[in-house]
């Protein structure tokens, strides 16, 4: 049988053959290439309880720069949001205001002023003067003009080392908060310090290892190792002659020989560690600042110091009769390795009492009117997180009321919304946290002003995110348990309580000296670092109390109470100088809107609207804001200068008024209650509602004002005065009857899982 003849495809069904090849190597490929970036994504997602993170960057953050400029011998996460943070985050710092001194890192070395003698208030603000880079002198190196860098080589609680090298030529400079010292050791050469003009020398010869000079007004001791000597000192240089690595260099209270003596006494007792513990007590807090000298000479220890006022006004310590001036008022000067301050413990609650709530079912009406609301999409977070304060304020107003089913839809919201933020996708982007591996920080996407690529505001954000969750751990144990483990997460990339944390830095925000938090992460400012809304940094501190205290954390509800306390006295002394014995005389206003380190500013970042610049400092409103309410002469002051000033006066349904009625609730609620009983609808800022706002005013209109003189063996209390008659208020999240004792010798019984008041 013939065979078949063969035939050759046509051009046609080749060019559809090699198509069809073609597309499925195109498929193939792109099946593999999807699996890979899957997998890939996958490996970038890290479980952590019920949730997880990512470590890829989302597209809608910005990078974090990829350098930090410290030694190589610093391991684990570096700090940021401190007074100094500006010297790991460029080649040379900005303004570093340790207070009593300013310093500067520059190419020639560590610029060096004293800004305390020309502070003025008569601008409006608090101002104090700036550096240079010719200081009042700048400390140099011998062989060394044009330093290339200046890095972190080594930090403690409040004191750094600073690092200028080049090639095997090092000079080595210590610094910190309340030191008049600046430490130097040189490696390759020896001192120089040349100074902004010729200084007069009124104790020392060119002979003398230790000189007494002024400059500018300001007097300083020069101390050289002993046996060396100081050459130019007929001129505006000074050169070290020495063997030996090391020197210091003091501001002094006056110009005597007997202040130069003492400081020659510890001259050479090199700070090289600081380091502050805390322990609660029954009703207060002691904080133990602690230094260890390194003693180059001589064998007597201890160091001089300069405390703050919220440190000063707290001490049972034995202070000298020297001090110098900041911009956060008079520093008065110790001697030792150590001191304590015993600050009385502020109590608090989750919720205000339901004695608070005159007219029930008006209270139901706001609450029914914000849970008939539609959920707003996510937002960034910090808005975010104001919406998430807002169901936590409601949720617990609404269990005090009696009402469990609009309790549950607050609860469920900030459930559901959590655990979205809480839980990370591959080739998802938002929301979700994301940890940066180089700088050790957890950053929440979508990220805002500034809290992806600066490290900016975390503890606010992140301070409603916790709040919030612990108001669900209150109501759900097991919610908790679940997730609890992204919730510790991001505590601790603002306030990690450990020393060898090996993913955050030890309380990144907080500064242990200056007793308050630190906003910006790099401190990129030629006043220094900042802080805008001390309100909202106690607002973290109360979400850490809560937390630690409802899962039996109490590392992190300890930190919890010492950092609302301790920030409670600086809030106090430098946003509000209650006593009235910070601010300069020729200040004209009776608060601050920022801190800085280098001045205070009668200003906001975002408005110059009076309700704004007082009340960033009040915001959010919530049950823990009645330590504002310490001083309630104060609360009148205030006050009565914004209705003075503000835009419509004493008229509050506009701005912020009713912020400015809350605040002065903490001292004359009757004319609050006033307020808002004729205006139940009045305007609101955008994280308050008139749920609570009624609540708060009528608390204090009817059971009376916040009596800071009594303390509590429990720190979740209340006591509230109204025309001498007490009333005490304390909650137990146990399972079990819990006896609290007061100060003054009362006790109450609170029940088990809720809130107990005694008349």
């Amino acid at each position: 049988m013939p065979k078949p003849a063969t035939t050759s495809p046509s051009p046609r069904k080749k060019a559809a053959l090699v198509a069809i090849v073609m597309c499925l190597v195109f498929a193939v490929a792109i099946i593999l290439n999807l699996s890979m970036r899957a997998e890939a994504a996958s490996e970038n997602i890290v479980p952590i309880g019920a949730g997880s993170y990512t470590l890829e960057r989302p597209s809608s953050c910005e990078p974090l720069p990829e350098a930090i400029y410290r030694t190589s011998d610093i391991k684990g996460p570096t700090p940021t949001n401190q007074w100094w943070s500006s010297l790991v985050w460029q080649p040379f710092s900005q303004a570093l205001f340790a207070h009593p001194l300013a310093m500067l890192c520059h190419e020639g070395g560590l610029a060096v002023t004293y800004p305390g003698d020309v502070i003025s208030g008569a601008s409006g603000n608090i101002m104090g003067g700036g550096i240079a880079k010719d200081g009042d002198f700048s400390i140099g190196h011998s062989a060394v003009s044009d330093f290339p860098d200046a890095r972190c080589a080594g930090f403690s609680d409040w004191f750094i080392m600073a690092e200028f090298a080049k090639g095997e030529s090092k000079l080595l400079t210590t610094l910190g908060h309340g030191s008049p010292f600046i430490y130097g050791q040189v490696v390759g050469g020896t001192a120089k310090i040349t100074f902004a003009e010729k200084p007069q020398i009124w104790s020392g010869t060119k002979s003398d290892s230790t000189l007494g000079l002024t400059v500018r007004g300001r007097h300083y001791g020069i101390f050289g190792a002993s046996g060396s000597t100081w050459s130019g000192i007929d001129g505006s240089i000074l050169t070290n002659k020495t063997a030996k690595s090391y020197f210091s260099i003091a501001l002094l209270p006056e110009k005597s020989p007997e202040a130069l003596a003492l400081f020659q006494r510890f001259a050479h007792n090199h700070v090289s560690n600081t380091e502050t513990d805390s322990e609660i007590g029954k009703g207060t807090l002691t904080n133990r600042y602690k230094f260890t000298t390194k003693n180059h000479e001589g064998s007597e220890p201890g160091t001089i110091f300069s405390l703050y006022p919220h440190q000063w006004k707290y001490t049972s310590n034995k202070l000298t009769d020297m001090s110098y001036e900041s911009v956060r008022g008079t520093m008065k000067l110790g001697i030792g390795l150590s001191f304590d301050t015993i600050i009385p413990i502020q109590g608090l609650l989750p919720m205000l009492p339901k004695e608070g709530i005159p007219d029930h079912q008006r209270m139901v009406d706001y609450l029914k009117k914000e849970a008939a609301k539609t959920p707003p999409g996510f937002k960034d977070t910090y808005w975010e997180g104001k919406h998430l304060g807002y169901l936590a304020t409601l949720s617990g107003i609404a269990e005090i009321v009696g009402e469990p089913e609009l309790r549950q839809r607050f609860a469920d919201e900030i459930k559901q919304r959590l655990e979205n933020w809480f839980t990370a996708s591959p080739g998802e982007d938002a929301p979700l946290f994301y940890y940066n591996t180089t700088w050790g920080s957890l950053i929440g996407n979508k990220p805002s002003y500034g809290s992806d690529s600066q490290l900016n505001d975390h503890h606010f954000h992140y301070g409603y995110f916790i709040r919030a969750a612990a108001e669900v751990a209150r109501l759900d144990p097991d919610w908790a348990n679940k997730w609890g483990p992204m919730v510790k997460l991001i505590i601790r990339d603002i306030a990690s309580p450990s020393l060898d944390d090996s993913m955050f830095p030890h309380m990144r925000c907080f500064d242990a000296y200056a007793g308050h938090s630190w906003a910006s992460g790099h401190a990129d400012f030629g006043d220094g670092n900042n802080q805008e809304s001390s309100s909202e940094s106690m607002n973290a501190w109360y979400g850490m109390m809560l937390w630690g205290e409802l899962t039996g954390d109490e590392e992190v509800r300890d930190t919890g109470i010492y950092l609302f306390n301790t920030e409670r006295t600086a809030i106090e002394e430098y946003w509000f100088d209650v006593s009235g014995t910070n601010f300069p005389e020729n200040f004209p206003n009776v608060a601050l809107g920022m801190i800085w380190g280098g001045k205070g500013a009668f200003a906001t970042w975002f408005s110059g609207d009076i309700d704004c610049i007082h009340g960033i400092n009040w915001l959010p409103f919530t049950p823990a804001s009645i330590y504002m309410g310490r001083h309630p002469e104060y609360v009148k002051k205030n006050h009565d200068r914004i209705v003075e000033k503000r835009e419509g006066g004493s008229d509050y349904n506009n701005g912020w008024g009713d912020l400015v009625v809350m605040f002065n609730a903490l001292s004359d609620p009757e004319s609050a209650a006033k307020y808002i009983d004729s205006t139940p609808t009045c305007s609101l800022e955008g994280g308050n509602t008139h749920a609570f706002m009624y609540h708060w005013i009528h608390t204090l209109e009817r059971l009376g004002l916040n009596d800071a003189s009594v303390t509590a063996d429990h720190p979740f209390f209340n006591v509230y005065n109204k025309d001498g008659k007490k009333t005490y208020a304390a909650y137990n999240f146990g399972e079990t009857p819990l006896t609290v004792t007061f100060s003054d010798g009362t006790s109450l019984v609170a029940e088990p899982r809720g809130l107990t008041l005694k008349h």
